[in-house]
């Protein structure tokens, strides 16, 4: 005997003009014009994780070495110049920021 399911998020997916996922351009890759919320249903960056997160390879930024080159030294006494310019601040977090983020020491 088979067993037939069908799944729906009501109000999603359903009108075909709002399709936000789409093939990419590299193979086997697709991709979303939009935000991505995991255990959060009002994400507000293109990817926001609610728990823990397991990553079985690199994470790539921006400021990692391994996306730069020509990396040379530069003059202490300049960069030390430039630091004393800049605007230091102490800051705590909004309660509903905190409150959402699970940060307890605001």
């Amino acid at each position: 005997q088979k067993i037939f399911f069908q799944a729906s998020n009501p109000g999603q997916f359903e009108n075909d003009n709002d399709v936000l996922w789409q093939r990419g351009h590299v193979p086997e890759t697709i991709a979303y014009h939009g935000r991505v919320g995991i255990n959060t249903d009002a994400p507000d960056e293109a990817l926001v994780v609610c728990g823990n997160a397991k990553v079985m390879g690199r994470v790539m930024h921006p400021s990692d070495s391994r996306a730069k080159q020509n990396i040379r030294e530069v003059d202490t006494n300049e960069q030390l110049r430039r630091i004393t310019q800049m605007r230091l601040v102490e800051y705590d977090y909004k309660p509903e920021f905190a409150s959402v983020m699970g940060i307890k020491d605001t």
